[in-house]
Order: C-alpha cells, then structure tokens, then sequence
C-alpha cells in the first residue's frame, strides 16, 4: 500500500529554512511526559486490605506548560526526564514511600500533591528559568492501579 521512501533532499539549516523561521507561534503549549516507578507503603487509620504493606506500579503523568523558544520548543522531554530522576523519583522508586516521604499518609491524594510540589518547584529554580520560557506544571496525575488516579491541578494547588 504505501511503500519505503527516502527523502529526496534531507531539510537544511541556512540552506533550506532560516533560524527565524523554526519558531511558528508564540502561544503558551502544553507538553506530558509519562513515568512509572514501583514502590510499598500502607496506610494509617484505614480499615480495609491496604493497611497492610502491599506494593503497586505507579505511573505518574506530567502536564507541563509554556511558551516556545527561537527553535520552537517549550521544554526538551529529556529535561523532563532528568528532574524525574534526579529530583523526584529516587524518593520514590523501589522505595518503602512510609520512610522516604515527608510525614503523611502514603494516599495516592497526598502524594499527587507532594510531586505536584517538587516538579514545580525544580521548574522554579534559578539555573531553570532561563531555559523554560513560563514553564509551569498545569497537572500531575498519579496512578495507583491502572484505572485509579489522584489528580493535582495548578489551579486547585494556587487557590490554597
């Protein structure tokens, strides 16, 4: 049906298209990135299976948004990627979550809410701003099982 085709001439930088031509638009534009981790934890004052220590495959989705830079883009998904793992998922992965999180339940509500935190506050820091023209986190959503998440929005995390 449709057949293997090679470009007939491969796009040029200053041949083809200019440096002024990469950034189409200057509205604000969403951008997810999605990760997984594994982790045990149980929860306090709770009647029911998970009061005891039980593990789960967690998948967490980032919402993040802001305006593009001269090359059209907002944010490299591998900056994405290296906050993750170095600001955010070594408290977590492989991880008893009851001993590696701040005093709390380990409640999958109370836990969007703590990575909500720590990804917006790593968008904030100095060496960051710069490179993320209005980056911000609009959403995190974090999956305990594959059809049970919490959800933490910027504009219910701003209102309190």
């Amino acid at each position: 049906m449709y057949g293997f085709r090679i470009v007939d001439k491969l796009q040029k930088l200053n041949q083809d298209i200019q440096p002024n031509q990469l950034k189409y638009h200057s509205k604000r534009v969403l951008v997810s990135k999605e990760f997984t981790f594994d982790a045990a934890h149980h929860l306090h004052n709770y009647e029911g299976k998970c009061k005891n220590l039980h593990g789960h495959t967690y998948r967490v989705i980032f919402g993040l948004s802001g305006f593009v830079d001269e090359r059209g883009l907002m944010i490299d998904f591998g900056d994405i990627k290296e906050i993750w793992k170095n600001e955010i998922e070594i408290f977590l992965d492989h991880r008893y979550l009851n001993e590696t999180l701040p005093l709390m339940n380990t409640t999958a509500e109370n836990m969007v809410v703590w990575i909500y935190e720590k990804m917006a506050e790593a968008l904030l820091k100095e060496e960051r701003q710069q490179d993320y023209h209005g980056a911000r986190v609009e959403f995190v959503k974090l999956y305990e099982t594959p059809t049970s998440f919490a959800e933490a929005r910027r504009e219910w995390m701003e209102l309190d």
